[in-house]
């Protein structure tokens, strides 16, 4: 998977950069389709205190673009809050391929036994 951080009046250190890179591992072992992470970190001195550091994050899948953001007061927090929506995004997509799937399986099933009880009235 490629990683891209950006930054914009933050100082990217070994410590917030380490920070990203686990928690974008762990994105990584939930779904092994990601192609790339883009990630971008700002702080906005004139905002209120509560939403200085915002945080968002893209990810890109075969068909699928995953975009979440979140602003805090702390970045670690705002990193961290950002990485559970983009959780929460690729659970909810796995569900549905999941869905999708048994759902073929079920209509399969439903047009072999009707075949089957087809043949058997003749």
């Amino acid at each position: 998977m490629k990683y891209i951080l950006s930054t914009h009046n933050v100082t990217l250190t070994k410590a917030i950069e380490d920070h990203i890179l686990s928690r974008i591992e762990k994105l990584d072992h939930m779904d092994k389709d990601v192609t790339s992470a883009r990630v971008t970190l700002e702080h906005d001195k004139l905002k209120a205190m509560e939403g200085q550091f915002a945080c968002s994050i893209e990810l890109s899948l075969p068909g699928h673009k995953i975009f979440a953001e979140d602003a805090e007061a702390d970045l670690y927090a705002a990193i961290d809050l950002v990485t559970k929506k983009i959780e929460q995004q690729l659970r909810k997509l796995h569900s549905k391929h999941k869905a999708a799937s048994h759902s073929e399986g079920a209509k399969k099933k439903e047009d072999r036994q009707a075949t089957e009880e087809g043949g058997a009235e003749e």
